[in-house]
């Protein structure tokens, strides 16, 4: 009895030292693990161990049943890994309540989930659905470039397109100097005007009618010199100004511009060599009278006359200026010699004669007959005088805005921007004011006029320059009678101008017979200054001598 309870006493201590071995190893293990883990342990944890070693040296009664216990429900068995044992045979997860953030998925996660079915008919649909409005969007910008109104191609314009012509042809009579050098002092003033050319002259040595004497390539002492000259086309260059020698043969003479026909052939001789000079001088171009007598006397010389001008280099390739000059006056007329002679200009006296109706007609014939680039406007000229002797100071301002709207090339004499007259000479001397000159009341008034006429000038010069309906735009006339005239310029989808002129001193309505007009227009120029801001060109009632610019509203 004695030895059998001691056997099972030692067998009891066996099995506790058996069961603290045990622990002392799970707990190693909890010790190992603990040290490779990341993160130290929880208070909880610690205290979860303190209370499993508690219990193991307190209580080896209880041990030893739990031990029974777990021997004979395999369910109470401790587990190890990531679940720890507890006392009574619990298990406690070890789930980290730090609250971190969540850090993704991994690589293979995400790869396991873009390979899904339904991923991948996402990923195609909306692939899809991207080229199919990129498609749409291409096909709406191709759609909106088709049916856009396309531009007009803009016409080959040469420099003498751009602005006005400005004639000279007494450098004597232009200023006080008397020579080229007061042309030269006066270059400042003329760019103003928003010039694209001078023309000069003539200021060659030509004995009146004396061909043997003739020579082109010296400039007369009473005009100045070569270096003068020189320093006028620099000077005039800078400005952004051509220039234009007259190089009429026969300028002081009465026998024709080009003297005797026995004599036309070695005068054209001349004249070849002599452009070749002033070429090679800077000149921009040349203006000859009587071109149609010159194109028909001496055909072949005119051909070799029109191919030094008009053909380019390679040192210059800019083309120059061959002008012509005619006082024919019919329309039919001045469109034959502009044809035959095959000058770039050809100036006339076309406008001088009949009412307005026939005017317009004339206008428009030319218009048919040859692009608008080889047309040139004017009325005075070296034998006519100039444009307030012509038609009266009252209607200058008229023939001004008229000159600068026809469709072609404005060509005005020295003095008419200010309305000079010619006082019983065709070369009245140019008038300067000066803030400085000592004027009574009437003097003041006349200088207060002038400045006036001038200032128009500018502005309407100004308006032709940036404008390119009034450039090289279409020219209908809209309305015409005998005292009025009325014409539309536009040019493909820039702003169009209707420009009214009454010739009479009566009040003048013209109607507009051919073109829808609009009801309003804004006033561009008014050769009234007291004129509003508006005008509604479908019934324009304009006063004695008045003229109009108006600007048309978009069609858009």
């Amino acid at each position: 009895m004695h030895q059998s309870r001691r056997r099972a006493a030692m067998d009891q201590n066996q099995d506790l030292q058996a069961v603290a071995q045990v622990r002392q190893e799970e707990e190693e293990e909890e010790a190992a693990a603990a040290a490779e883990a990341p993160a130290p342990k929880q208070p909880e944890e610690r205290r979860d161990e303190a209370g499993d070693a508690d219990a193991t040296e307190a209580d080896v009664s209880e041990v030893v049943l739990d031990q029974q216990d777990v021997d004979e429900d395999p369910e109470k068995r401790p587990m190890t890994g990531d679940a720890q044992a507890e006392k009574n045979g619990c298990v406690k997860l070890n789930v980290d309540g730090d609250g971190g953030e969540f850090t993704g998925l991994k690589k293979d996660e995400l790869l396991r989930v873009a390979g899904t079915p339904g991923w991948v008919r996402t990923r195609w649909a909306l692939l899809v659905l991207f080229w199919l409005g990129w498609l749409a969007m291409l096909a709406g910008a191709t759609l909106l470039i088709l049916r856009a109104p396309r531009c007009r191609e803009l016409p080959a314009t040469r420099w003498w397109n751009r602005g006005a012509l400005y004639r000279v042809p007494s450098v004597r009579a232009f200023s006080d100097a008397g020579d080229i050098r007061g042309v030269r002092e006066k270059v400042d003033a003329l760019s103003q005007l928003r010039l694209s050319g001078l023309v000069l002259g003539p200021v060659h040595v030509a004995p009146p009618d004396d061909a043997a004497a003739l020579s082109f390539q010296e400039i007369a002492a009473e005009a100045g010199s070569l270096e003068q000259f020189r320093e006028l086309l620099g000077a005039a260059h800078r400005k952004g100004i051509c220039v234009v020698l007259d190089l009429t043969p026969n300028y002081r003479g009465s026998s024709g511009s080009w003297f005797s026909d026995a004599s036309v052939t070695v005068v054209a001789e001349k004249l070849k060599s002599a452009l070749v000079f002033w070429f090679s001088e800077g000149v921009d171009g040349v203006q000859l009278a009587d071109v149609d007598y010159a194109a028909a006397a001496v055909p072949s010389l005119w051909a070799d006359i029109r191919a030094i001008v008009q053909n380019g280099t390679n040192e210059r390739p800019t083309r120059r200026l061959l002008m012509g000059a005619t006082e024919r006056r019919a329309a039919t007329d001045v469109s034959g010699v502009l044809s035959s002679s095959g000058v770039d200009l050809l100036t006339s006296g076309l406008l001088l004669d009949g009412d307005a109706s026939e005017l317009a007609r004339s206008v428009q014939d030319l218009y048919d007959a040859h692009p608008q680039t080889r047309l040139a406007w004017n009325l005075g000229g070296r034998g006519r005088g100039h444009l307030a002797s012509l038609v009266g100071p009252a209607l200058v301002p008229l023939y001004q805005l008229l000159l600068f709207t026809l469709p072609g090339t404005p060509v005005l004499e020295y003095g008419d921007e200010i309305g000079l007259t010619d006082d019983g000479t065709k070369f009245p001397r140019m008038i300067w004011d000066s803030a400085e000159d000592e004027l009574n009341g009437t003097q003041k008034e006349a200088r207060a006029r002038r400045a006036s006429s001038r200032a128009f000038v500018r502005r309407v010069s100004e308006a032709r320059a940036k404008e390119r309906s009034l450039l090289f735009g279409d020219f209908v006339a809209v309305a015409n009678s005998s005292s009025s005239l009325a014409f539309v310029r536009s040019w493909d989808q820039n702003a169009a101008f209707l420009a009214a002129f009454n010739f009479d001193r009566r009040e003048a309505r013209p109607e507009p017979v051919r073109a829808a007009l609009p009801r309003v227009a804004e006033v561009v120029l008014a050769t009234d200054p007291t004129r509003g801001a508006g005008a509604d060109p479908a019934a324009l009632r304009l006063a004695g001598g008045e003229a109009l610019l108006l600007k048309l509203p978009s069609a858009g």
